[in-house]
């Protein structure tokens, strides 16, 4: 029996670790090829999360090929799209065509105020996790276009692209417009059968979500918080009694999305969010 995604090929950001990690896995696991991509380097004004790795884009590789399927990787940045297309150009030539993207990358930095938010941490932002999704969605669609096959896009929102939480308004703010930007690419694809899809999650057990800054963040009232200060304040967020969920539960959802069993889907924020969007 062939994988939900079988033959298919994906082009995935922010792969080396965390949500990107898992969503390359999943889809290589139900038959996928993958071109993954990450900056595997420092670019936040924010210093609170450590960067990720040339080695853990590696380690993402060795797993996708341990599975028996093919991957292409590369260190980019998502804000630069001529450097992105080039990836993709050659990635489809490697593997022959695409069906799937999952713009994923993005980053978490301030802790503000708006008003108080730095410039500086407010463009990184909208660069990466807004720009930087435009970006890998505009390098790679022509060529689910080309390919005649339709195709599936998935963006990667956030619970707080649907509602408000205070001092990270510039996150809300780029994860907003992740969802202006997937129903726009919704209503302007569906004539090639491409569909654009979110996902929405609360949070999720990644280096982006389990550190020390965002610890503080929930527990403004503690000196030095740690996991399991962070999960009673994190359970306040959900209707099921969790603090967050786990990467593969996203992937998950990214697989469905991607599949063919979502064929007339989109336009779709779907959350994964433990009931967070009830509060």
């Amino acid at each position: 029996m062939g994988g939900r995604v079988e033959g298919k090929v994906a082009f995935i950001t922010g792969a080396a670790r965390g949500q990107g990690r898992s969503h390359a896995v999943r889809l290589a696991e139900e038959g996928a090829d993958i071109i993954a991509i990450d900056v595997c380097r420092k670019i936040s004004s924010d210093s609170r999360i450590p960067s990720s790795t040339p080695d853990e884009l590696a380690a993402t590789a060795d797993l996708v090929k341990n599975l028996g399927r093919r991957i292409v990787t590369a260190e980019v940045d998502v804000r630069d799209h001529d450097a992105m297309k080039e990836v993709v150009d050659s990635g489809v030539e490697q593997l022959g065509r695409l069906d799937i993207i999952v713009a994923n990358a993005g980053i978490g930095n301030g802790g503000q105020t708006l008003d108080k938010t730095s410039e500086e941490d407010w463009d990184d932002m909208i660069d990466v996790n807004l720009s930087g999704v435009w970006k890998s969605v505009k390098a790679a669609v022509p060529h689910l276009i080309s390919g005649g096959n339709g195709g599936s896009i998935i963006l990667t929102s956030s619970v707080g692209g649907l509602k408000p939480y205070p001092h990270t308004g510039h996150y809300i703010a780029a994860k907003h417009g992740v969802i202006g930007l997937m129903r726009t690419f919704a209503v302007e694809l569906g004539q090639h059968s491409i569909r654009v899809n979110a996902v929405c999650p609360t949070n999720v057990n990644t280096p982006l979500f389990m550190n020390d800054g965002t610890m503080k963040l929930f527990r403004p009232d503690l000196e030095n918080p740690g996991v399991e200060d962070l999960k009673v304040a994190a359970q306040f967020m959900h209707v099921l009694p969790v603090g967050w969920v786990e990467p593969i539960d996203i992937s998950n959802a990214v697989l469905f999305l991607a599949s063919d069993e979502s064929r007339y889907v989109t336009g779709l924020p779907v959350t994964v969010d433990a009931g967070s969007m009830l509060k």
